[in-house]
């Protein structure tokens, strides 16, 4: 199954420079269609109001967390099956291991580039 370069992406990260980053590593893969929020309250709002393909959030961010809202995407019937990409800075072996046991579909630690993110969202959404 191709994966639709025309689905929204929702791109959550309380550092400005980390979204340019990251929708632009977006862009440079073909994906167009790019939203941002600051924090997890913010992206579960525009979550509710869109439908997106995609969610690749930052882990530590006030006030809610990357984790946070991992987990109130899961609980949430409308949005359960969204896929979801958490990024962070550190590696700790807990934090994968809690986001996988909340429903993470993938992991990208810090930094990182375009391939490497590619390969994270072939891993979930399958070959573009």
């Amino acid at each position: 199954m191709a994966v639709d370069l025309a689905m929204p992406i929702l791109i959550v990260d309380d550092y400005k420079t980390m979204l340019r980053i990251i929708r632009n590593l977006l862009k440079q893969l073909g994906f167009d269609e790019v939203d941002e929020a600051t924090d997890g309250s913010q992206a579960l709002s525009k979550m509710r109001a869109r439908n997106y393909g995609l969610v690749i959030s930052d882990w530590n961010m006030e006030p809610m967390t990357g984790y946070d809202l991992l987990k109130a995407v899961r609980a949430d019937d409308q949005l359960k099956k969204t896929p979801f990409i958490m990024i962070t800075a550190e590696s700790k072996t807990e934090n994968v291991i809690a986001a996988k046991q909340a429903g993470v579909n993938n992991y990208i630690v810090k930094p990182f580039n375009a391939q490497t993110l590619k390969g994270k969202i072939q891993a979930v959404l399958g070959d573009f």
